[in-house]
């Protein structure tokens, strides 16, 4: 485990990816949770988590006011 309470991994398949997800302490005891994907899966994913990313990133930072705004 990291300085996290959680772990991400993903390892290389021959159809595609192999993501574990180690939680340190779920109710007391160490979790991992682990999917498969084939390659359309990950590229799927990869873009969902990447466009949650930017959003989360767009609600946590203020927007500066725009000319005709202020």
């Amino acid at each position: 485990m990291s300085d996290r309470d959680w772990t991400l991994r993903v390892t290389p398949t021959e159809a595609g990816v192999r993501l574990e997800l180690d939680l340190a302490d779920l109710d007391g005891a160490p979790v991992t949770a682990a999917i498969a994907l084939d390659r359309a899966e990950a590229r799927h994913f990869a873009r969902a988590m990447l466009a949650a990313a930017g959003d989360a990133a767009e609600r946590t930072f203020p927007h500066p006011p725009l000319a005709d705004e202020a």
